[in-house]
């Protein structure tokens, strides 16, 4: 069975979904999140279907560090300005 972890989720506007996905900001910075978590974690960032934002969730071990590894992704989603 599959260990469950806290998971830290946000919401973030945008104004064009598929442009935020791929910024090379964005995706360094969920690259560098994964990476850092290593098989302790996990992250999802994903367009939402019917609403004008990114989702990003991050799974780990610990609380605290799942709100801040999503805030920094959610930061990179903003200065991306898209």
């Amino acid at each position: 069975p599959r260990v469950k972890y806290p998971q830290g989720t946000l919401n973030v506007p945008v104004n064009d979904k598929d442009g935020a996905e791929s910024d090379s900001g964005v995706t360094a910075t969920v690259a560098y999140v994964r990476r850092a978590l290593g098989a302790s974690g996990r992250v999802l960032l994903r367009k939402s279907g019917t609403e004008p934002v990114m989702r990003v969730m991050v799974e780990c071990e610990n609380a605290a560090l799942c709100s801040e590894y999503a805030e920094m992704i959610a930061a990179s989603i903003r200065a991306s300005g898209k």
